[in-house]
């Protein structure tokens, strides 16, 4: 599309709101097309595809201007990311920026700049991560994520989905690992779809759908989702029910529950018991105590394994927040570890990329002496998912194409 003058200054203005990061991203650029209506579709693409686009590259853009701010941002992004050519740009920025942003050397930027990522995460990981390692997570992360949908095998199979999909021209594959998910080649709006619609189709990452096949559900069984926020994962495992049993689906938080509702309303299961707490220690998580069957945990985290979809969560937290979360995670793996029955699963699940979220949290809740770790590759293998990462799952954009997962899969001890 031709840019103008006019809609450069929307994506500078919308880019403007968002860099002060008192909302998340997505929720800021929905208020400013809310306060400009008046901007048409494809005005409001270029201006998310650019604010998203300086947001990945956030760090290399600033090492490249020579003043920080929103309209030398965009500038940038246009000429090194979006490939646009200096005389387009001309009309609308300073030969000497644009000469400044062309000379800019990225040979010699620090690895933190080169991978987009904190310097303080770049700490953290490095311990475990070989720089060259962490340099293709973070490159991998800069990307946008691909559309993954999970077809519910209660209406309907996956052959046959992709099938009808294909004939009605989409370009649409088998996601490599998870048995329920298709992979599109662009991002059609499927929320419109006639499948959609009717709940044959939920989109949920690939990882997401993997974290749901680790749990295992069965027919018949007693199930919690103990934090269900918006109900992916609890969908997924009630279809893995063929919606019989009990699957219970806790959260704090009100508006995360409403949006599972409508989604379950099409999703077509009948097992599913939706209950607000008001803590991990709430009265009504107290009396499953020794209860259920299986119990996953996906955690509050700091979310580094999402960056592809939300990549101004790096600037929203710090090593402040992370250990905050930290504590909170220990209380929820342990409250909802009370659940399980002697015999059953346990499954703690993130979407962090941080050790101390992860093997830390595991490995304080191991020492405690009540359950014990089983393989995770055994436990997908079991799933007719083929798929070795060791005895933990972890999923990196870099190696698998999802966002970044991180579980572990352990077992109650006989009392």
């Amino acid at each position: 599309m031709e840019l103008s003058s006019a809609l450069l200054q929307s994506a500078v203005h919308a880019l403007d709101r968002v860099l002060d990061f008192r909302y998340p991203a997505d929720a800021a650029l929905s208020a400013y097309f809310r306060d400009n209506h008046k901007l048409g579709v494809r005005d409001r693409a270029f201006v998310a595809e650019a604010v998203f686009g300086v947001l990945r590259r956030y760090r290399s853009l600033a090492a490249a201007v020579p003043a920080v701010n929103p309209r030398t941002l965009l500038v940038a992004w246009l000429l090194k990311v979006r490939g646009m050519n200096t005389a387009t740009l001309e009309r609308f920025a300073k030969p000497e920026l644009l000469q400044h942003i062309r000379a800019a050397r990225s040979d010699e930027l620090p690895l933190g700049v080169v991978a987009e990522l904190p310097d303080w995460v770049v700490e953290k990981l490095l311990p475990t991560t070989p720089e060259a390692d962490l340099l293709a997570l973070g490159r991998a992360l800069q990307q946008p994520a691909p559309l993954d949908v999970r077809v519910n095998t209660l209406k309907a199979d996956r052959a046959a989905v992709r099938t009808q999909l294909v004939a009605e021209g989409f370009a649409v594959g088998t996601t490599p690992y998870s048995p329920w998910g298709l992979r599109f080649r662009d991002h059609p709006a499927i929320n419109r779809h006639a499948l959609f619609l009717d709940g044959t189709l939920e989109v949920q990452d690939e990882g997401s759908q993997l974290l749901a096949l680790l749990v295992g559900a069965r027919r018949g069984e007693m199930v919690c989702d103990f934090c269900a926020g918006a109900g992916g994962k609890t969908l997924a495992l009630g279809a893995a029910m063929a919606s019989s049993g009990r699957l219970y689906a806790f959260d704090v938080a009100e508006k995360r529950l409403a949006r599972l509702k409508p989604r379950l309303a099409r999703s077509g299961l009948s097992n599913v018991m939706p209950q607000r707490i008001e803590s991990e220690n709430d009265a009504r998580v107290k009396r499953l105590a020794g209860k259920l069957d299986r119990v996953l945990v996906d955690a509050p985290c700091s979310g580094f394994g999402t960056l592809r979809r939300n990549p101004d969560l790096k600037f929203r937290q710090s090593p402040a927040s992370v250990t905050e979360l930290t504590q909170k995670q220990a209380g929820i793996l342990r409250a909802a570890a009370r659940l399980v029955k002697p015999g059953g699963r346990l499954v703690y699940a993130t979407c962090s990329l941080l050790p101390e979220e992860n093997e830390g949290i595991v490995e304080a809740f191991l020492a405690e002496d009540g359950f014990e770790p089983v393989s995770a590759a055994a436990l997908l293998a079991q799933q007719g998912v083929d798929l070795d990462t060791g005895d933990t799952l972890k999923l990196s954009p870099a190696l698998h194409g999802t966002d970044g997962f991180f579980a572990v899969a352990m077992v109650k001890k006989a009392a």
